[in-house]
């Protein structure tokens, strides 16, 4: 009897240490791994062959804790007879596990698993059609897949050095940028330069539109709300000084596009590369004029990064106009409510 019991004591430890064995996976997906080992990266191909052996690991492990665990139950009816030989083993079975997630026991069961690692690898490895075997009786463990743009969002920022600043900001701004609209980044109506079809192309005119730092001018026909073509600046290079100044109409492309300010920057990019042209008018519902899109603006919210050059007055030109400095719409008796 005493013998009996000192056996079920040792097999429950047994069984405890193999329970609590959690062999540590590599950080690195396998994909990167098998980028790395194409590469000839000798530790690559070492951790990679161990990744692939691991899964016979864990199958030699529940195996032995079945076994352990069939055991000690046969010992504890040859021991305590059938009710509490049961009632023993019940118990057990139900609480194994949970003696199993000491800390103290775990970190124990890992320090002698590393110990003998090496020889259980190349027992599994010798032994593969066997486990291969043991692997398919199992029910396969869940591959983890990204479910939506705000995990892989998550991931990117949880990158750490993998991925630059920059890189980081590109791909967020790559991920979103079919859900943003027009009026997000246009420049607003406050702050738009335009020029009228009948002033005349004289010295004066010419150096306003040069200190704009703008290559492209809406014309309009009475108000911003009636544009009636677009003046391009490397045009007037071909106007002849000597002779009397030229009306904007005259020197203006007649062709003018709109688009809706509610329409995605996926769909203005699109219609940016089929008409060719680099600046739309945008517009609301009512067809009046809210702002102005040009293709920089666009490829500005792709990249995450503002694109400013030597002409460039101010940085947002959006910001500038919530500061309303022409004080669009606000008459000498005007009070805001």
């Amino acid at each position: 009897m005493t013998f009996l019991i000192i056996v079920l004591l040792v097999l429950f430890l047994l069984l405890v240490v193999t329970a609590s064995v959690h062999p540590s996976h590599s950080l690195l997906s396998a994909y990167e791994l098998e980028r790395r080992a194409e590469a000839h990266n000798s530790e690559a191909r070492s951790v990679l062959r161990r990744e692939r052996l691991l899964p016979d690991i864990e199958s030699l492990q529940r195996v032995a804790t079945a076994l352990l665990l069939v055991i000690f139950v046969v010992l504890c009816v040859v021991t305590f007879e059938w009710f509490f030989g049961i009632l023993v083993s019940v118990v057990v079975a139900l609480e194994y596990g949970a003696a199993a997630r000491l800390g103290f026991i775990r970190a124990e069961a890992d320090k002698l698993y590393k110990k003998y690692e090496v020889h259980l690898l190349r027992f599994v490895e010798k032994f593969s059609p066997i486990f291969a075997f043991i692997r398919g009786a199992t029910p396969a463990q869940p591959v983890a897949l990204l479910s939506s743009k705000e995990e892989l969002n998550h991931l990117i920022a949880e990158s750490g050095g993998v991925l630059s600043p920059d890189e980081r900001k590109l791909i967020v701004n790559g991920l979103g940028f079919e859900n943003r609209v027009v009026s997000e980044i246009m420049t607003p109506r406050s702050v738009i330069d335009s020029v009228n079809k009948l002033d005349h192309l004289g010295p004066l005119l010419l150096d306003e539109l040069h200190k704009t730092g703008h290559s492209r001018f809406p014309v309009t026909s009475g108000d911003i709300d009636h544009v009636v073509g677009m003046l391009h600046i490397h045009d007037l290079l071909t106007i002849d000084a000597k002779r009397k100044s030229t009306s904007v109409e005259k020197a203006m492309e007649p062709r003018v596009f709109y688009i809706k300010e509610d329409q995605t920057l996926q769909h203005a990019l699109a219609a940016f590369l089929r008409t060719h042209h680099h600046l739309f008018v945008v517009v609301n519902e009512f067809h009046e004029t809210v702002g102005l899109l040009s293709l920089e603006d666009v490829i500005e919210a792709m990249l995450g990064r503002k694109i400013i050059d030597e002409f460039d007055a101010h940085e947002d030109l959006r910001v500038v106009a919530a500061r309303n400095p022409r004080h669009n719409n606000d008459g000498m008796g005007a009070t805001h409510v």
